[in-house]
């Protein structure tokens, strides 16, 4: 069975840890890597997009991060319980056309015994941005 550690129920030292790496995965812009933290059939809703799979969740990723260029991300634990975990994040992109975005929102967690990710529910806003307005380089 695959496991990815820290693994529930959660402490804030697990907690902060599991935020983190997820961060650092997203940052990689790498679908497969960041797939690997899902169960085989992890449920999502992103925005108004609702799927199931680590197939979707590769083909959602890769569409993302071919249209959301330059693409960094923070996030910052919300709250934890046994099974589950809460952040809010910022990230910020630009489009083809040069347009830079901040991206602010909310997603909630719910994990496996195993430590992969069984659900995500995200909740985000964009806001257009300068260039020079940005915080993540």
């Amino acid at each position: 069975m695959e496991t990815k550690p820290p693994l529930p129920p959660f402490t804030l030292e697990t907690a902060k840890a599991k935020v983190q790496a997820a961060e650092d995965a997203w940052n990689s812009r790498d679908p497969e890597r960041v797939s690997l933290a899902y169960t085989e059939d992890s449920v999502w809703r992103n925005r108004s997009e609702f799927f199931s799979g680590r197939d979707k969740i590769r083909e959602f990723l890769t569409r993302k991060w071919n249209t959301e260029l330059d693409y960094r991300l923070k996030k910052e634990l919300w709250s934890f319980t046994d099974n589950r975990i809460s952040v809010k994040f910022e990230y910020e992109y630009h489009n083809d056309s040069g347009q830079w975005f901040r991206a602010y929102g909310n997603e909630q967690w719910e994990f496996a015994s195993n430590g992969l990710m069984q659900r995500r529910e995200a909740s985000i806003n964009d806001v257009p941005i300068l260039e020079s307005e940005r915080k993540f380089r």
